[in-house]
């Protein structure tokens, strides 16, 4: 008697998802083969195999084992460049490479070059000239305090992934800041620059409750919404006042 899979058809994107994890454990330790990876997603024999051709025809280097069990397994060298980003994982990467550069370490610069034109190709045109210049807008100065290391906290994974998209479309954003003092506030904001004192992160911003530039400590945003309005980046000496000390809440 023949077996049918009565099993419904996979939709696309459940494909897609499968052949993502399915290179993720055929490049793993662990040995596999088309029975184990059958039952460990759920689908028939038929359609692990049917899906490893389909990885065959994209191009990835899947070795069959002879003999019993049917052993199947990825190159270990593959996967370089393979990476897929979201957006907010690309902007966060490019602001990082930035720093990086900023830094101007040795230690880190070997392929930079490379990296950064490569992942500015795979932002929309319109994004690009936004990302190019992105470097000359973050600035590095000196270490924080003791004091301030003392009081700093983690700030919110969202609110860093808002504010660097802010920062990199020239968008205002809506924010809860919290003072030194504990009181909270709602502000709208530009956010022109970054300005790493190591550890402590900060943005140099236009204030449109007090009408002027000022700066805000990146862990103390409690939340933050980006909105609707573009800016003109300002330049780097109408911050002065900030960078001196001054206007720092």
């Amino acid at each position: 008697m023949t077996n049918i899979d009565t099993r419904p058809r996979a939709n696309t994107q459940d494909r897609m998802t499968r052949l993502e994890r399915l290179a993720a454990q055929l490049k793993g330790d662990a040995p596999c083969t088309i029975e184990g990876l059958a039952l460990a997603h759920g689908v028939s024999r038929r359609t692990i195999a049917r899906d490893l051709e389909i990885m065959r025809e994209q191009g990835l280097p899947i070795e069959a084992e002879r003999g019993r069990g049917g052993g199947v397994r990825l190159d270990a060298n593959w996967g370089v460049g393979r990476l897929n980003l979201s957006y907010a994982e690309s902007v966060d990467l490019l602001i990082s490479l930035a720093v990086a550069e900023q830094m101007n370490s040795p230690l880190f610069l070997a392929q930079m070059g490379s990296v950064r034109r490569q992942l500015i190709g795979s932002f929309s045109r319109d994004k690009r000239r936004a990302v190019e210049g992105i470097k000359n807008r973050i600035l590095i100065g000196a270490a924080a305090s003791v004091t301030v290391q003392t009081s700093l906290e983690a700030p919110q994974k969202r609110v860093v992934q808002r504010l660097h998209q802010a920062f990199l479309s020239q968008k205002d954003m809506e924010i809860t800041y919290r003072r030194e003092d504990m009181s909270e506030s709602v502000r709208v904001i530009e956010p022109h620059y970054l300005l790493l004192n190591f550890p402590v992160w900060y943005v140099l911003a236009f204030d449109h409750l007090r009408q002027e530039p000022r700066t805000f400590r990146c862990d103390r945003i409690l939340a933050a919404t980006e909105g609707f309005e573009t800016f003109k980046l300002a330049p780097l000496s109408a911050f002065e006042g900030a960078l001196s000390g001054n206007n720092v809440i």
